[in-house]
């Protein structure tokens, strides 16, 4: 008879606790979306990417990820090398192929490490702010969802 109260509880208390969620609030920022925001609009690599945003003078990422930047530690220490289409596309040490996942912004750890809580290390660039606008990161991930393409 014990056991069978007792069951009966367990069974009723299960049927609470599903309901006893936390409230957390609402999303601190927009779940990630691997669509490409404007399919009409195509994003070119050199002229938006890299004459648009990496050499930015406000974010010159060209001065810390290229050869001949001007203080290149983000090239010695994480291998990254912006200087060229196919540099970019081999990562760096932990990135690897990584960097760029066409089609898959969300993936990629280049979109990753420009937004606020990069999954390892500090948000790009390292000296910001400034960090990259909205209107820059969506330029980002949607020439990754676009296939990432050298054009």
């Amino acid at each position: 008879m014990r056991a069978g109260l007792v069951a009966a509880c367990l069974v009723g208390l299960a049927g609470c606790l599903d309901s006893l969620e936390p409230d957390v609030g609402p999303p601190a920022r927009a779940l990630c979306s691997d669509a490409d925001s404007d399919p009409s609009v195509a994003v070119r690599y050199q002229a938006d990417l890299v004459d648009g945003i990496f050499n930015r003078a406000v974010l010159h990422c060209d001065k810390c990820h290229t050869p001949g930047g001007a203080t290149p530690i983000g090239l010695l220490v994480s291998g990254l090398d912006l200087s060229t289409y196919d540099s970019l596309r081999a990562g760096g040490v932990q990135s690897g192929g990584d960097i760029v996942i066409p089609g898959q912004p969300c993936r990629s750890l280049l979109y990753q490490k420009v937004q606020a809580g990069p999954p390892f290390g500090a948000r790009m660039p390292l000296d910001g702010p400034p960090y990259l606008r909205g209107d820059e990161l969506r330029l980002v991930a949607d020439w990754i969802a676009e296939g990432a393409h050298n054009d």
